[in-house]
């Protein structure tokens, strides 16, 4: 499956990491946290990571955002920010997420979007869903062999993911 240009346009390679010790769910969601407080490239301000922190977790206490294979998409409506942002953390230990099929989450992409962007979150979840759902990409993801070609992979164009 192609990367989408709404997954490039989340992301940029400083919000793409390999977190070492992941510890538990709460700690992921601290750095995934940290990770969506930095700006952008080209913008100004920096969100406060606590508010981020607190939304996520706030998302996760109403149900797991596991989906599966390893994979979880936390994610949030933030007020005070005008257009959304992702990170991707990619765990060298599996954390235990809840997951409905009882799988460790190894893989995580955390999002964040304006509070009133209901209908864009809605698709920015069914894209994200979709890609995560291919097996050829997380395996993509996984056989990365440090950040750098991680960030490759997430950040290149459509061509690498494609299957003739």
């Amino acid at each position: 499956m192609p990367v989408s240009p709404m997954l490039q346009e989340l992301l940029s390679a400083e919000r793409i990491t390999i977190l070492v010790e992941p510890g538990d769910r709460a700690t992921v969601l601290e750095a995934a946290a940290r990770l969506l407080a930095d700006p952008p490239p080209g913008h100004t301000g920096a969100l406060a990571t606590r508010t981020i922190g607190d939304s996520l977790r706030s998302r996760e206490q109403l149900a797991s955002t596991a989906i599966g294979h390893g994979v979880a998409i936390p994610h949030a409506r933030i007020s005070s920010i005008d257009e959304s942002r992702g990170a991707f953390l990619r765990l060298t230990q599996p954390v235990d997420f809840a997951a409905a099929d009882g799988e460790r989450v190894d893989l995580v992409f955390a999002l964040v979007v304006p509070e009133h962007y209901i209908q864009q979150h809605l698709q920015q979840l069914a894209d994200l869903a979709a890609h995560f759902a291919d097996p050829a990409f997380r395996a993509d993801l996984r056989d990365a062999a440090n950040v750098d070609q991680l960030r490759r992979r997430l950040l290149a164009g459509p061509s690498l993911h494609a299957r003739g």
